[in-house]
């Protein structure tokens, strides 16, 4: 992937290193987080904070915000080019999700992403990285602890710098549903459903946008050779049957929170293809 060094980009906090203050877990306490971290290490990334992650009243979403002062690694910085990639990464996100809301009359906020190391403080409550990037509506904040880049090239077999970008783009992908209000939409649509099923719909339609972006980018000849097979091998590397089988158990299609292989491989291609966000419809289809 083509990018600029250097870019400047206040959205991303860089807070690696610095210990969480807070001890209070919003919306579920300490039995809730177990659960959470259960479920994530079977299935491997990103389901923290997405259903009723912003249930943490307003004084622990402000408390848990607060500190987010520059502290990266002191020293020199092994990961020094990869946070420069991130900042340029994040930025044509945004930017491209702007330039959409915008032609659609609508205004888009952006989001901060915090780059934490082990664990972190949200609105969403603790979380490790352990259970790999994630979107805390509650905050309108992406987290991710870098050391996840090396998980997905090694653990997940998915190299490369557009498999790393996706993975932003997905994130950022909620943020835009959270504008949006989908997870009520998904909720007023699909009351009989269970929280598992909607909870597919939710993550198939960031992924839908993460393709989105990646059709802009490729308008802007930012991508090279290579660059969408990476990201297309990373959206079928964390599937929810390939992670289970993986894991040593069966498939159990009813615990799927962000649908199968196939699946995200093909709402990420109709983004990509489509380069709109009208495209990215799992509310009412049947067939995902």
């Amino acid at each position: 992937m083509k990018w600029t060094r250097g870019t400047q980009n206040d959205d991303v906090i860089d807070a690696r290193g610095k210990r969480p203050s807070g001890t209070v877990l919003a919306g579920g306490g300490v039995g809730a987080a177990v659960i959470v971290f259960v479920v994530a290490r079977l299935l491997g990334v990103d389901i923290s904070g997405l259903f009723g992650g912003g249930g943490g009243d307003s004084s622990q979403s402000q408390s848990q915000s607060q500190g987010d002062e520059q502290q990266p690694p002191k020293g020199p910085d092994p990961d020094a080019e990869l946070v420069d990639f991130v900042k340029f990464v994040m930025k044509d996100i945004q930017d491209t999700f702007a330039a959409k809301f915008k032609a659609e009359g609508k205004q888009y906020v952006t989001a901060k992403l915090k780059l934490f190391t082990e664990t972190v403080d949200t609105a969403c409550g603790r979380s490790s990285a352990a259970i790999g990037p994630f979107y805390c509506p509650g905050d309108s904040r992406a987290y991710i602890d870098l050391s996840f880049y090396k998980d997905l090239r090694a653990r997940f077999g998915a190299p490369g710098d557009f498999a790393q970008a996706y993975v932003l783009a997905h994130e950022l992908g909620h943020h835009v549903q959270n504008l949006l209000g989908m997870e009520t939409e998904t909720d007023r649509l699909h009351r009989g459903e269970t929280r598992n099923a909607k909870s597919v719909r939710i993550e198939l339609q960031a992924d839908c946008y993460a393709g989105v972006w990646g059709h802009e980018a490729a308008g802007k000849k930012l991508l090279e050779a290579g660059d969408l097979e990476e990201a297309i091998n990373a959206a079928s590397a964390i599937g929810d049957d390939r992670l289970q089988k993986q894991s040593g158990g069966g498939v159990n299609p009813e615990t799927f929170t962000h649908g199968t292989s196939a699946q995200r491989v093909k709402w990420f291609r109709r983004g990509f293809e489509t380069g709109k966000l009208s495209a990215c419809d799992t509310q009412t289809v049947e067939d995902l």
